[in-house]
């Protein structure tokens, strides 16, 4: 509440001292923001390594958001050295179980070749799911445009094959099993 101002003034130390309160007793919801709070440095120091320390812990519990912070990290080389291999991971459970940027991380890493063996289907596939699931509009004409970028490299066959997989993408709950339906 302090963190979105609902019924209290806007208050980042307010909100980081109870998201550590209930961080430190494992509340998954709460080291997922704790280290958004010390991504963004709100409320808290500015410290990619403490937010990386709260992402895994989040992250070990199956929250898929912690999952996708967590892989973005090892991307960008944010709180622990740059590890594509250790980004397809933790992005690929993210992505399995539809989160956007997940998804649209591991489009990019497939069209890069970063920790994958470079797949133009595959890329275009991630990209293309997370283009439809994104809810910003910016960010939405973003994926759009990369994933027309893949198809500019792609035969018409590999463009189908990637479609009919976005098509039949299903996701998956974070112990692998098929996710429950809303």
């Amino acid at each position: 509440m302090y963190r979105d101002a609902q019924g209290v003034p806007q208050d980042y130390v307010e909100a980081a001292k109870w998201f550590r309160k209930a961080a430190d007793q494992g509340l998954v919801g709460a080291q997922y923001s704790l280290g958004v709070a010390h991504m963004n440095g709100q409320g808290v120091p500015q410290d990619y390594a403490e937010a990386v320390k709260w992402f895994r812990l989040a992250a070990d519990q199956g929250f898929a958001e912690a999952q996708a912070s967590l892989g973005v990290a090892y991307i960008q080389g944010q709180g622990v050295p740059q590890d594509y291999a250790e980004a397809v991971k933790w992005c690929r459970k993210a992505a399995d179980q539809g989160i956007a940027r997940a998804q649209g991380a591991l489009g990019l890493m497939y069209e890069q070749g970063w920790g994958v063996a470079q797949d133009y289907v595959l890329a275009y596939t991630w990209l293309n799911l997370s283009a439809s699931r994104e809810y910003v509009a910016e960010g939405r004409d973003i994926l759009t445009k990369l994933r027309d970028e893949v198809a500019a490299m792609m035969t018409p066959s590999q463009i189908a094959e990637a479609q009919r997989m976005a098509r039949e993408w299903k996701p998956t709950a974070a112990d692998g099993s098929p996710a429950a339906k809303p």
